[in-house]
């Protein structure tokens, strides 16, 4: 299908693959962040760990939330690869812009990543976007959604302190990541697309950038590789 342009791609990926690698093999000061000794032993405990392998078992906890961390960034990083769309970086209004198909977007990488207070804020910054641009239609897409199913539709989000949602709006939606992609594409396995370039593509950032081989054909050969993806989107 080749939706992607590949270099691009790889380039949207590299911060991604170069911090959680970096974070997985630097020593990691477990106390820094002041350690809660008492959840330490309890979690130990149930889980018949010792303290060391607790530690080492923490040690990759913290990689994995540097992944977390930076995850977001490369979702919206890589809808900006795709021909028409432009990436608009962090500081702006919102993430994303598509003059051509009169688009604005927010991106969030998992359909409850974001407080409610705050969904407040993304609605009022789609609608000043969208005042600004005539005929063009902002966008809340939350690339992971909620048992993996498929939406897009008016957002209409609550104000904690009024109890009042938002106006529906019919140029003011929410949507999953795999409509969102299919929206810009007008491809519907754009998504999975992506997903299955991942192994591929972070063994080329480690070998280009840090002259590091890894074995990636034991995911790629591995039964549960793709029906992982369709397990989260059914």
């Amino acid at each position: 299908m080749n939706v992607f342009n590949r270099e691009k791609l790889k380039e949207a990926l590299k911060p991604l693959v170069l911090a959680t690698y970096r974070k997985q093999q630097e020593e990691q000061d477990i106390y820094r962040n002041t350690l809660d000794c008492f959840s330490a032993v309890i979690e130990a405990s149930m889980s018949e760990l010792t303290l060391d392998d607790w530690f080492k078992s923490e040690g990759i906890r913290q990689a994995q939330k540097t992944l977390q961390n930076e995850i977001g960034k490369f979702q919206q990083a890589a809808f900006g690869t795709l021909e028409g769309v432009e990436d608009l970086g962090v500081g702006g209004i919102v993430d994303l812009i598509a003059k051509d198909k009169k688009v604005v977007a927010e991106i969030k990488n998992k359909w409850n990543t974001t407080k409610g207070n705050h969904k407040i804020q993304v609605y009022d910054d789609l609608l000043m976007m969208i005042n600004d641009n005539e005929g063009f239609t902002g966008y809340y897409v939350e690339v992971l959604s909620k048992k993996g199913g498929k939406y897009n539709k008016p957002f209409t989000p609550s104000d904690n302190k009024t109890k009042q949602r938002r106006d529906a709006n019919d140029h003011i939606r929410v949507i999953d990541g795999r409509s969102f992609y299919e929206l810009l594409t007008g491809h519907e396995d754009a998504l999975k697309e992506l997903y299955l370039q991942i192994p591929d593509l972070t063994a080329e950032i480690l070998k280009e950038s840090l002259d590091v081989v890894i074995n990636i054909d034991q995911i790629k050969n591995d039964d549960l590789f793709p029906k992982l993806f369709d397990k989260v989107f059914p």
